[in-house]
């Protein structure tokens, strides 16, 4: 049942009950049209109540429905709102916990609201590339005025509802309650007191004006403008809450409805919506169970302090989570722990952070340099140097004092998780963590799944990860695992480009046009070029046949190792981040491509972004393949969250669906005879070639 129907009294109680947030979706619609026809039929029921089963009032559409023919399905829920105000007795709808999207449109169709204290209250539609489709633009400023409202629909950002009742004249909470538990005594309560009043109050009949009205649009069209230029929705958004302003309640309704249809075709919108349930969808691990036990994780040690062990332990500090910080020299942990002090002082002096609460979290940080300290800790994470037989020394020190059932986990961005779980004796226990930098910041963490790794080892990370605010996504042990592995590719595009004609620059103005954070060699020269250089170094030896340009080597062999030495691909300035371009570099790739009898040519944009783009696509199709990833948008996830990718393209896979499959491979055969590129790279891996022949995408 998802819209549960009693009667106390005198009045009838209408519950959403679909769990997890009481989506609105169609059998949670027909509970509430039903409820409310049986209410009116009944003589002896003189009001409505309507709330929310469970932990929210309704956290609006139901996602499973997203895109399906059950979303529009009758009735819609612009019908069930029609239904509720066409009521002939009063409906109070009893606000708690979650009221966010179709929730709180629905929750403003009603005649009468009573809010409970600490609850949630958004229009978060723009977060999907949307406008609120069922009248919260053309409801919302007529109860909070029009410059509050198009804050919230613009911003999408939820609001308490305590908040919101200070405001003076609003007229979304006609009540407040004492407290969420004596919401539904205090509501039946209000029912009985207005059950008699007529007419009854609708909010689409309030007025809605703003005094200085072409101005102030003008101004906030402006504003998401500068702050959203990839995205059309939050102009929508003005467009529609200014139609409220300026025409009557039925036309700014249509004129709500069409902004709506139209911004549900575009790219845009469908990225936003791909992401949103793809992010949801990588903590579904195929064949782990959502009801796997999982080991309690109270403590967490962390070895090396340097800038990756500092990060990952503020995210359990942060999350109330006591950690044991190890390093071998006293003066690294001290140095360590002064970073770690830093990071905490800058949020405080920026009004991030209260005091007391940087003060809790420092309390719960211990060091030590023994490894005997760490013996208790539930969950262990290794953040030491990027090199097999360092991780050995650590991995058999930790099987020697680590109590049983602890989790010891490696964050190596590159290396076999396998033969690190085999230095142990305990490799059920062993999985990946891999962080990315800055590891306090980043919201993106890889889960590495060994052969060895324990389902309830696997269901205990994914719900820390939870815990500590990352979105993980789950990998198999490969060179590289998901994102590091295909970022190599897009590195070797942009070398062979550099050997053809371009600069750094234009490769990287490039894709940063095209949507990107930052260019590989900005990226390059942040994460640190002697990385790269070790993983060619080593590739070298093991894979002799792979091809790469060597102007990165000849860059590191000059002591250009990125933003940390001050010079890299571009100059830097010391506590600046600007990438000065460097006439040396240049110079030294142009002799270079000389020294090779190569000319250069010029290169479009559009070929450098399909090369380095579609180098991803390529990689990662061979990725889902070999069973490294469960699923094409865990590959997305991990680039728009680890990797810059575009958001408003949705991740490379999607964007690769959107191009067309048979578009990116015909572009893969172009590339393919480029006597200068890789041709055996640029053959489609089996996956996307099959795909592309079947008319068929990966998402």
């Amino acid at each position: 049942m998802t819209a549960a129907y009693a009667v106390q009294g005198d009045i009838a109680v209408i519950s959403l009950n679909n769990p997890p947030v009481n989506g609105l979706g169609l059998a949670t619609r027909q509970g509430i049209a039903d409820g409310l026809a049986q209410a009116n039929a009944d003589a002896a029921v003189r009001a409505i109540v309507l709330t929310g089963a469970g932990k929210a009032f309704s956290g609006g559409a139901d996602i499973k429905e997203f895109g399906s023919p059950k979303a529009l399905q009758e009735p819609n829920l612009l019908s069930v709102i029609l239904a509720v105000e066409n009521s002939a007795k009063p409906v109070v709808a009893a606000i708690h916990s979650v009221a966010m999207g179709g929730g709180l449109e629905l929750a403003l169709g009603c005649h009468y609201r009573i809010g409970a204290p600490g609850c949630a209250v958004a229009l978060p539609e723009v977060k999907l590339g949307l406008v609120p489709g069922a009248g919260g633009t053309q409801r919302l400023p007529r109860v909070l005025g029009v410059e509050a409202a198009l804050n919230m629909i613009v911003s999408g950002e939820p609001v308490k509802s305590e908040l919101i009742a200070s405001v003076p004249g609003q007229k979304l909470f006609d009540k407040m309650a004492a407290s969420p538990e004596s919401l539904m005594e205090e509501a039946l309560a209000y029912a009985r007191s207005v059950a008699d009043a007529r007419p009854l109050p609708l909010v689409r009949n309030l007025p809605c004006k703003h005094p200085k009205g072409d101005a102030y649009f003008q101004f906030a069209r402006n504003m998401v403008k500068g702050m959203a230029k990839n995205f059309p929705a939050p102009a929508k958004c003005v467009d529609t809450v200014e139609a409220a302003t300026k025409q009557k309640f039925d036309a700014g309704m249509a004129a709500e409805r069409e902004a709506f249809i139209q911004l549900m075709w575009t790219p845009e919108s469908r990225a936003l919506r791909h992401l949103f349930v793809s992010e949801r969808a990588a903590s579904k691990i195929p064949d782990v169970p959502e009801d796997t036990p999982q080991r309690a994780i109270k403590t967490v040690a962390v070895i090396g302090a340097g800038t990756m062990g500092g990060g990952i332990s503020m995210n359990f500090l942060n999350a109330g989570i006591p950690v044991t910080l190890l390093e071998t020299k006293q003066e690294a942990l001290d140095r360590g722990v002064a970073t770690i002090r830093k990071n905490y002082e800058a949020q405080v002096k920026k009004g991030k952070l209260k005091q007391d609460k940087y003060e809790q979290r420092m309390a719960l940080l211990k060091n030590t340099l023994a490894y005997e300290d760490l013996a208790d800790a539930d969950l262990v994470i290794e953040a030491v140097f990027e090199e097999l037989g360092v991780k050995e020394q650590v991995f058999k020190q930790l099987d020697a004092v680590m109590k049983p059932g602890a989790i010891l986990a490696s964050n190596t961005s590159t290396l076999d998780v396998d033969k690190i779980a085999a230095f142990t004796q305990r490799p059920q226990d062993v999985v990946g963590l891999h962080f990315f930098s800055p590891a306090n910041v980043m919201k993106l963490l890889e889960v590495v799944r060994g052969a060895k790794t324990g389902k309830d080892v696997l269901a205990t990370v994914m719900a820390v990860s939870k815990k500590i605010k990352k979105t993980a996504v789950v990998s198999g042990v490969c060179d590289g695992f998901i994102g590091n592995r295909m970022v190599e590719q897009y590195g070797r595009q942009g070398g062979f480009l550099l050997d053809e004609g371009c600069t750094p620059e234009q490769v990287d103005k490039a894709i940063e046009k095209f949507g990107f954070a930052m260019g590989p060699f900005r990226m390059g020269d942040l994460a640190g070029n002697d990385i790269g250089w070790a993983i060619r170094k080593r590739r070298y030896v093991e894979k002799p046949g792979m091809k790469y340009s060597k102007t990165a080597d000849l860059l590191c062999e000059r002591g250009r190792f990125g933003q940390k030495t001050g010079a890299g691909w571009y100059d830097y300035v010391a506590g600046k981040r600007d990438a000065v371009p460097n006439a040396e570099v240049v110079k030294m790739i142009e002799e270079h491509r000389k020294a090779l009898g190569i000319t250069p040519r010029k290169i479009s944009d559009e070929e450098i972004v399909q090369r380095l783009v579609f180098a991803l696509v390529n990689e990662a199709a061979h990725i889902l393949e070999e069973g490294i990833a469960n699923k094409a948008s865990d590959i997305d996830v991990v680039y728009i969250f680890g990797y810059g990718f575009p958001v408003h393209r949705g991740g490379p896979m999607l964007y690769a669906d959107q191009v067309g499959l048979f578009n990116v491979v015909q572009a893969m055969q172009r590339f393919a005879t480029n006597p200068l590129d890789d041709a055996a790279f640029w053959q489609p891996a089996p996956l996307l070639a099959r795909l592309a022949a079947e008319g068929k995408t990966f998402n």
